[in-house]
């Protein structure tokens, strides 16, 4: 053991070798894991895999193929895109098949690509040419949109975008280049029956220097005395010519129209009247003329016109002209009420503008009016103000009405305690009003809402509304959520017994039951 011991002792020890570190792997970049194509994503992918994709959907779309097209004719110059797309054009001018809806998807997209060639081809190079050539697609719209079944809007829309990018581009252009597009698009408008010359014009004229509006509406003077005065014919023609004195007539209108955005961007109130009791004798926009006047520091005039009593006509009724007081009193009876007032808040007269709201408010429950009414009051007198409103809603004559109003103030505590009060006078008839009424008031007023939905229902059983049952049949479900809410003894007869009377009453009505059991 000693030996051994000894033997240890005297061993030289070696010396401590170190081992080499282990070499650490080097990071892959991370790949990234989403296959939504963007620049990330694709700059992933080899040229070749790029190009074979690109020449697999030339092959299988073709408006895809007149983008790579326009893109690759890019490369030479602006004359080589706008050969591709006069092309088009030429073609497009040419036309006169009809296009059914079962190809109007394609039409509408092969049209989008014209338009975006011109935009991210063509412009980018030479603005002048791309501009040229969207005046040249928009004349085509009256021969293109005749043609189609453009139900949904989408080839109108392409035709929109268009003219909303050619009036992008003109804005930008000089003044005298400006000028020179505005008087140039006056020379279309008499074959531009969709409107869109005439909205590039809208736009541009606005921006336009003096000199050029005084340019602009010389032309457009003229291009008024130019159109043919309506004939006087008899027999077979006389349809025909009554068709061309009424486009003659729009016509006029519309270059009358244009006129006036000019005089407004002159400034000019005058020549703005002038123009108005021309192009409508008979029925002259009061409201337009005496906003002007006002702007103008002519309240005096402004008064005397907003007062003068416009001639009655013809008005498309709709329950949002009745729920707003509107009949009888012509479709700007509120505005011009309301700018009356205006009017005299200008001249000093303060009472009498009160009076005039108030008056108005009363009358048609608007709350326009009532709005600009206590607006104008002192602190503290609005709110007693606002309760007199209140009370006159609760009151009115047709429930319907002031329960609109509150509805839409808000006050849905009030709105509750008119349909408690006034429980027998809801007709579901008047659903535009009780409908979303009863959604309003289920949450806080769970008994005032089952009484405007148990109205709903008994509306369209009673007279047997099919087209309506599944309304009802989600009514009857909201009242049998709200059942547990509403106080016992507060609605009778309760949930149970006017269900089974439903059934008793309208029980072979099976459409409205089936959905009730699904």
């Amino acid at each position: 053991m000693a030996k051994r011991a000894k033997a240890a002792a005297d061993t030289p020890k070696k010396p401590d070798v170190k081992k080499p570190a282990a070499k650490q792997p080097i990071p892959k970049p991370r790949k990234s894991r989403s296959t939504v194509p963007s620049p990330e994503t694709l700059s992933a992918l080899s040229q070749e895999r790029l190009i074979a994709l690109i020449l697999e959907e030339v092959g299988q779309n073709p408006a895809f193929k007149k983008r790579v097209t326009a893109a690759l004719a890019s490369l030479q110059g602006p004359d080589a895109v706008a050969a591709v797309i006069d092309r088009r054009l030429a073609a497009l001018e040419k036309a006169r098949g009809f296009i059914d809806w079962q190809k109007r998807k394609a039409f509408a997209a092969d049209l989008d690509a014209t338009v975006t060639t011109v935009l991210a081809d063509l412009r980018p190079l030479d603005t002048g040419m791309a501009l040229d050539r969207l005046l040249r697609f928009l004349a085509t719209a009256d021969t293109t949109l005749e043609r189609v079944d453009d139900s949904s809007g989408q080839v109108h829309a392409v035709y929109e975008t268009a003219a909303e990018a050619a009036a992008g581009i003109a804005l930008a252009l000089p003044p005298e280049a400006a000028e020179a597009f505005a008087t140039r698009l006056v020379g279309g408008l008499a074959g531009d029956g969709y409107g869109f010359l005439g909205s590039i014009l809208d736009d541009l004229v606005p921006e336009l220097p003096k000199a050029a509006l005084d340019r602009v509406d010389r032309v457009l003077a003229e291009a008024q005395g130019a159109l043919p005065k309506p004939a006087k014919t008899t027999g077979r023609d006389a349809f025909a010519a009554g068709q061309a004195a009424w486009e003659s007539r729009y016509h006029r209108l519309r270059l009358g129209k244009l006129r006036q955005a000019v005089a407004d961007a002159r400034g000019d109130v005058d020549a703005f009247i002038t123009l108005e009791t021309k192009n409508a004798p008979d029925r002259p926009d009061i409201v337009a003329v005496a906003e002007r006047l006002l702007e103008a520091g002519r309240p005096e005039e402004a008064l005397d016109w907003v007062r003068r009593a416009p001639k009655p006509r013809a008005v498309a009724l709709t329950m949002e002209n009745l729920l707003e007081g509107a009949l009888g009193l012509g479709a700007s009876a509120t505005d011009r009420t309301a700018l009356e007032a205006r009017i005299l808040d200008a001249l000093g007269r303060k009472d009498e503008a009160q009076t005039l709201r108030w008056n108005r408010f009363a009358q048609t429950l608007d709350p326009q009016m009532l709005r600009g009414h206590l607006a104008k009051l002192p602190d503290f007198e609005d709110e007693e103000a606002l309760e007199r409103a209140f009370d006159l809603a609760e009151k009115s004559k047709d429930p319907h009405y002031g329960l609109y109003f509150l509805i839409g103030w808000p006050n849905l505590d009030r709105a509750a305690r008119m349909v408690l009060a006034r429980r027998t006078e809801w007709s579901g008839r008047n659903w535009e009003v009780l409908a979303p009424a009863a959604d309003a008031l289920a949450p806080d007023h769970p008994l005032a809402a089952s009484l405007l939905y148990r109205a709903l229902i008994d509306d369209i059983l009673e007279r047997a509304r099919s087209n309506a049952y599944g309304h009802a049949a989600r009514d009857l479900a909201k009242l049998a959520a709200l059942a547990e809410e509403v106080e016992a003894g507060s609605l009778k007869p309760d949930h149970t017994a006017y269900v089974a009377e439903l059934r008793k009453a309208h029980g072979r009505k099976y459409g409205f039951w089936q959905l009730m059991e699904k």
